[in-house]
């Protein structure tokens, strides 16, 4: 009986035709982590690459307003060829996109200013643990501007994010109030810019990496006359030959992979946007901040004490709770 079964088992498997593959079926939702997955490590890797370009970039040339547009000015130009020659198809817009666009890109402006400003103060490290707060003002403003409500634990989360943060700030060793204020009026102006992208790309034909592109451009347009009153090319001139005086022809590669990082990075996560809420988003968004957080400090070999460190670990561990309570 036993060698029945057997032979009939062998040739039902032999009876196979040996190029048919062996397919496991995945479901609709498990591929949609999958993908989901991928833009977050891409998101967060390209993140810590623009990060530290950034900052080499910002102690050798502090000149954070000129940084950030030609951030914006290479991915403005690296989506103009694209399209140009096309290697990406070009959006289909018209003057309603580009109206709901505006106070998008005032806000991306700003956060992205805002940070860069913190970033020529602070150390990379302290920047991002203050950013870490996001998902605090992503709930504040959800429920007091949008009117949304949230169970008790997900205001129960925010303590330890919050607490942490304050931790921190109150213990870092080289504290600034600018740097200290850039970092939170960017987490405000990047949570208003996540809300209104959503909003702005519900029921558009536009796909997330259009869209900041689309972004990107505008932004450009408004950030450039600040950037120009603000500190001018006297200043730029005079910085940019002290910068390549001082550490040579890498200075220059180092403003390339600094502002072509910062569009990738910011594109993948728009592509990211495309598929979850603007919440989901924030805590993906200040979960990255770990690998920023410590590899910053290693690179940049930043001293850091038990207290502050514990602000920070507090601060994510928040983070984490909060992601959990929003499942």
């Amino acid at each position: 009986m036993y060698h029945r079964l057997r032979s009939t088992a062998v040739r039902g498997y032999e009876d196979r035709p040996s190029d048919m593959p062996l397919v496991v079926p995945i479901d609709s939702e498990t591929k949609q982590r999958i993908k989901i997955s991928i833009y977050f490590v891409t998101w967060w890797a390209l993140n810590v690459v623009f990060n530290i370009y950034n900052k080499k970039v910002l102690n050798a040339f502090p000149y954070p307003w000129l940084t950030s547009t030609l951030s914006l000015a290479a991915g403005s130009l690296i989506m103009l060829v694209s399209w140009a020659t096309r290697i990406a198809e070009a959006p289909k817009t018209d003057m309603d996109f580009w109206k709901a666009l505006a106070p998008v890109a005032i806000a991306h402006t700003i956060g992205h200013v805002a940070a860069t400003v913190s970033m020529s103060k602070v150390a990379v490290s302290f920047t991002h643990i203050i950013k870490s707060a996001e998902p605090a003002f992503s709930v504040f403003v959800s429920h007091f501007l949008l009117g949304e409500s949230f169970p008790l634990p997900t205001y129960l989360s925010l303590l330890p994010i919050i607490g942490g943060c304050g931790l921190a700030a109150a213990t870092e060793l080289n504290f600034n109030m600018t740097g200290f204020m850039g970092a939170m009026i960017s987490n405000l102006a990047f949570v208003f810019r996540n809300i209104f992208s959503k909003k702005g790309m519900k029921g558009k034909s536009v796909s997330g990496m259009n869209y900041y592109a689309c972004l990107s451009i505008m932004s450009l347009l408004i950030l450039t006359p600040f950037a120009i009153a603000v500190e001018g090319p006297q200043l730029w001139a005079a910085g940019w030959q002290k910068a390549v005086s001082q550490i040579g022809p890498n200075f220059v590669w180092w403003v390339a992979a600094q502002s072509v990082f910062y569009h990738l990075y910011n594109q993948v996560s728009y592509m990211s946007l495309d598929e979850i809420s603007p919440l989901t988003f924030s805590i993906g968004n200040t979960m990255k901040r770990i690998s920023v957080i410590v590899s910053s400090i290693i690179i940049f070999h930043t001293p850091v004490q038990p207290i502050n460190a514990l602000g920070a670990g507090i601060a994510i561990l928040g983070t984490f709770l909060y992601s959990q309570v929003k499942k």
